[in-house]
């Protein structure tokens, strides 16, 4: 590990014990910050509401850390949308926001869309398939951008026990619910993202959960970044956001434990080609020769070629867009 990021771990590494949520609400009226917590959700009903639920009682109404409460809805079939609207979240759907420009699928589309309906100084993204969720994930890694002017973004960092299917409890898919099994989630982390960011950008070799969904920023960061629309946006953030802001303003928080629902290995598959095309459009700027991935299932007659196409494309930094400049400046 390089000296400097040896030395970034010591500066830049926190507990979300290092700031109680007093400190925290004489640091925001001291200043006057607003912050908005944003949800990506697809078809999350299951979990969406009690997420909205303990942020809304915490951190809204027992204190006033969190200004907005939305939850962008990406076309979700189930009752996401209804479930979090009457949890208390303000509900904002996909297709809605600058519909002059047609939505892809992603969550990064969704992410990048949401800076257009929020207006929070510092804007918190929180994954909406979480369980058991503490309201440290938000008070946590918002904490350093409301005690320090100088840190801009903070990336959530914890442990991700494997979940497995237990009888007699509804869970995923119909297949039960979920137990504890030993050992740490995070298989496109250390197979795909790490081995990525300490081969070509060691600095950022720091990073306990590069790929997690949950980071906070200041706005004026995020509108100068370029949002890609798929999987690969939280490499593509953290990589942009060294090369905007410098190491020195990034850092991480440890809030505990995070329990979410896991992927299997054909989209963990397609997450993986969508990170390496971020990665190396980055390094390169140049065109993939062929981007798309093609995986295999079993069928009837044996092995049947699926052939997916690796997202490809990236908004632009929101402050380029004209309905985002003319609403900040209303």
């Amino acid at each position: 590990m390089l000296e400097e990021v040896e030395h970034w771990l010591t500066r830049r590494s926190w507990s979300v014990a290092d700031r109680p949520l007093d400190r925290l609400m004489v640091a925001k009226a001291a200043r006057g910050t607003t912050v908005s917590v944003v949800l990506p959700a697809l078809n999350e009903e299951e979990t969406v509401g009690e997420i909205v639920s303990v942020i809304r009682r915490e951190l809204m109404e027992r204190v006033r850390l969190v200004d907005e409460l939305v939850v962008v809805d990406s076309g979700s079939t189930d009752r996401t949308a209804a479930v979090a609207e009457a949890a208390g979240a303000r509900v904002e759907h996909r297709d809605a926001i600058l519909p002059r420009l047609p939505a892809l699928p992603g969550k990064g589309e969704v992410l990048w869309r949401s800076l257009l309906v929020t207006s929070g100084e510092v804007v918190c993204f929180v994954d909406a398939d979480l369980r058991r969720f503490s309201a440290d994930f938000v008070s946590g890694i918002v904490g350093p951008l409301l005690t320090d002017q100088d840190v801009q973004f903070v990336k959530a960092m914890y442990d991700r026990p494997l979940l497995q299917p237990t009888a007699g409890h509804p869970g995923q898919g119909g297949q039960g619910g979920q137990g504890s099994q030993g050992g740490q989630g995070g298989r496109v982390t250390e197979l795909v993202a790490r081995p990525l960011l300490n081969l070509h950008w060691p600095r950022l070799a720091g990073f306990v959960q590069p790929l997690g969904g949950e980071y906070a920023a200041r706005r004026s960061l995020l509108e100068r970044l370029p949002f890609p629309v798929g999987y690969g946006v939280e490499l593509g953030l953290l990589v942009d956001a060294l090369h905007t802001a410098g190491l020195d303003a990034l850092g991480q928080v440890d809030v505990g434990v995070r329990i979410h629902r896991h992927q299997d290995e054909r989209a963990l598959g397609r997450m993986a080609a969508a990170i390496y095309r971020t990665a190396q459009l980055r390094l390169s700027r140049a065109h993939l020769v062929r981007p798309e991935l093609t995986q295999f299932e079993r069928g009837e007659h044996g092995f049947v070629p699926r052939t997916h196409a690796v997202d490809t494309e990236e908004r632009p930094p929101v402050r380029e867009i004209a309905e985002y400049t003319a609403g900040r400046a209303a």
